[in-house]
């Protein structure tokens, strides 16, 4: 079978993405298992065919089919200090099986996924930079663990191509790491406009909504430490965060942390700050949509999602100006941009909202346009396959 695509012929290309991450339900997951429930579809919705190989959250094999994507959940043996070899043995079989049966094209992974994988010559094997190690460890201020550095070397050396999912991302990296002469290509990950589009309701009128993993690298904490400089301001403001705790090496919880440090020096003021857990993909737009403001003072992203994802639906986003905040927002044209380690800056920022309401309509009208022309499915899927012809026909 053949299928044109751009001017390319696809035959039976077929690509395997080794992730834990495609989307389980009753298990959050992360801007990883997003991207992959966004793009993988809507691959197969082009002709091609998508395997997912990754290692279950129970240690039970299971497969499931999800609009023509199939997902190979694996058991293996994790014995303490030998999960890595198991794993990868797993993973490593399970993709010879399946190519035995559908002959694969590429296989994908994340930065550190390829350390252990055995290379079939007949596949090509590719890399996509979410964000690895070494480049979370500098934005943390932490240092590089050796085991986790030592795979991120071998895993670069053994692919034969990369997919950078932001320009910050590639350069950044490759300070760290090389990329040993091979093919680099940027492609950003792709937002979901049809999903992810206007609704119409009412606006909750000085609410500043958060949506993402509540933790310290997503400016949480200076996010909360700005609301009281907006509350004297705007005294009906309120803070709704969407996402799921994040816990320290201890087990205790980064949010029971915020409010035994954060909140208290509130007083009444903590009242208006709702954290409201985990919620369901599904329920993202509506809380995006009733947002007066939508806020994402990250320390670091690779690319980030949310912001777009806001973007795109037509709403007010005030985003990082750090890493790629810059390719994502252009200040006061389609979002704001703030100082994410500056309490002070997100306050005036979000203030700036609320005070500008004739300015605010053009803003988000350039927003979605812009989100259109750089993350919609169509262009993103677009530029995935003919990198993948590329390498296929090199």
């Amino acid at each position: 079978m053949q299928r044109k695509h751009s001017g390319q012929i696809i035959q039976n290309m077929h690509i395997c993405i080794v992730s834990h991450e495609y989307p389980k339900k009753g298990y959050a997951h992360g801007g990883i298992g997003s991207f992959l429930k966004t793009i993988a579809p809507k691959l197969v919705a082009n002709g091609v065919h998508v395997t997912i190989v990754g290692l279950n959250y129970t240690n039970v094999y299971e497969y499931e089919e999800d609009k023509g994507v199939k997902i190979h959940r694996l058991s293996y043996f994790n014995k303490r200090g030998f999960g890595w070899y198991f794993g990868a043995k797993a993973i490593s079989d399970k993709i010879a099986e399946i190519n035995k049966i559908n002959p694969i094209s590429i296989v994908e992974t994340s930065e550190l996924g390829m350390a252990f994988l055995a290379k079939i010559p007949t596949i090509k094997y590719i890399i996509r930079l979410h964000g690895g190690h070494h480049f979370f460890a500098e934005a943390e201020n932490r240092k590089i663990k050796f085991w986790k550095g030592f795979q991120e070397k071998r895993s670069f050396q053994k692919a034969d191509a990369f997919i950078a999912i932001s320009n910050y991302v590639k350069t950044h990296t490759e300070k760290y790491l090389s990329y040993h002469k091979k093919p680099v290509v940027l492609i950003n990950n792709p937002i979901d406009i049809d999903f992810f589009t206007p609704i119409n309701t009412s606006i909750d009128k000085f609410s500043i909504v958060f949506v993402g993993s509540v933790c310290e690298k997503k400016g949480v904490r200076q996010l909360v430490q700005s609301f009281s400089l907006v509350k004297d301001k705007f005294p009906n403001a309120t803070l709704e965060i969407y996402g799921r705790d994040w816990f320290f090496p201890d087990g205790s919880s980064y949010i029971e942390m915020l409010k035994e440090k954060e909140l208290v020096k509130l007083g009444t003021t903590a009242s208006a700050i709702h954290f409201h857990g985990l919620i369901n993909y599904d329920q993202i737009p509506e809380k995006y949509a009733r947002a007066h403001v939508c806020v994402f003072p990250s320390h670091m992203e690779t690319q980030g999602l949310v912001a777009p994802e806001a973007m795109a639906m037509k709403k007010m986003v005030i985003f990082t100006n750090k890493g790629p905040g810059k390719e994502t927002i252009e200040d006061f044209e389609t979002g704001l941009l703030c100082d994410p380690l500056n309490p002070t800056d997100i306050a005036e920022k979000i203030c700036w909202v609320f005070e500008n309401e004739d300015k605010i309509a053009t803003i988000e009208n350039n927003a979605r346009a812009f989100v259109i022309g750089k993350y919609s499915l169509e262009v993103i899927v677009k530029k995935n396959i003919d990198f993948f012809n590329s390498l296929i026909h090199s």
